[in-house]
């Protein structure tokens, strides 16, 4: 049973490997798109010049480094995908194999991280080599959280938009939902800012939302800076729990809606 779950797999990564190869020049400028991070850092350095911060220029540098490998980990565009699927009627075949058609989109997120990881390796390797004071080696339980937290955030943020997608059974705009809600992931997310900065009774309400879990907890686990472990991994698997019970409404519901628009 295992070993024909690990096989379907396999197949399933290297048909979408093989597909992601294809676009390598346009991989590179979804790479250089998510490196908003690292024009923010500059802006930040600047400012904790004056020593107003908790943080030092260095912990910036390092902080939005993090937080561009996290983008690079957990970016996903399934919503895109499966609205048009739906709305172009491209699901009907996919429902009429023994798989749930989410494994498609998976598949193909995995497989895109495998591609762009030469590029975002050399973007880090251009980035030490101009800020070498920046440059770090986390220890490797650092290392091994970072890891286990970028998994859980591209999985909470995997399925938060995959939930939206599934409002591509009620509009053919379910990507207009993403498109707002991303706005309340770009600045609470710590991606703008590390959520230390932020007022303290902002910083509470934030840390009560999924935002600052998809991208300030994993960043701060590499840079080594101080997080509530307990509460921080709770949280992620909370928020992921509660949206795939939605995720998996909302696809029953939207399934006899589909077939009653005759697809």
């Amino acid at each position: 049973m295992i070993k024909r779950i690990f096989r379907k797999a396999l197949i399933f990564l290297s048909v979408y490997y093989a597909y992601m190869v294809e676009y390598r020049a346009e991989l590179i400028l979804w790479v250089l798109a998510n490196s908003l991070p690292i024009i923010l850092m500059g802006v930040w350095i600047e400012a904790a010049q004056g020593g107003q911060f908790n943080l030092s220029p260095v912990d910036f540098a390092r902080y939005f480094v993090a937080v561009f490998i996290v983008r690079q980990m957990t970016v996903t565009w399934v919503v895109w995908d499966f609205e048009k699927e739906v709305v172009e009627g491209k699901l009907s075949p996919r429902l009429l194999q023994p798989i749930d058609p989410a494994w498609h989109h998976i598949a193909s997120h995995v497989s895109e991280r495998i591609v762009r990881l030469p590029f975002t390796l050399l973007l880090l390797v251009v980035f030490f080599i101009l800020y070498p004071q920046a440059f770090w080696l986390p220890n490797v339980a650092d290392i091994l959280l970072f890891i286990l937290a970028a998994i859980l955030a591209f999985a909470l943020r995997f399925i938060m938009q995959y939930s939206f997608a599934m409002l591509a059974f009620w509009t053919e705009r379910a990507s207009a939902v993403e498109n707002f809600w991303f706005l309340f992931y770009l600045f609470l997310s710590g991606m703008i800012a590390p959520v230390e900065v932020f007022p303290e009774p902002v910083r509470a309400i934030v840390l009560c939302t999924p935002f600052p879990y998809m991208v300030d907890f994993p960043a701060n686990l590499l840079v080594g800076l101080p997080v509530d472990l307990r509460r921080g991994f709770l949280s992620m698997l909370g928020w992921i729990l509660l949206f795939l019970g939605l995720n998996r409404l909302l696809w029953r519901w939207g399934l006899k809606r589909y077939s009653g628009m005759g697809a």
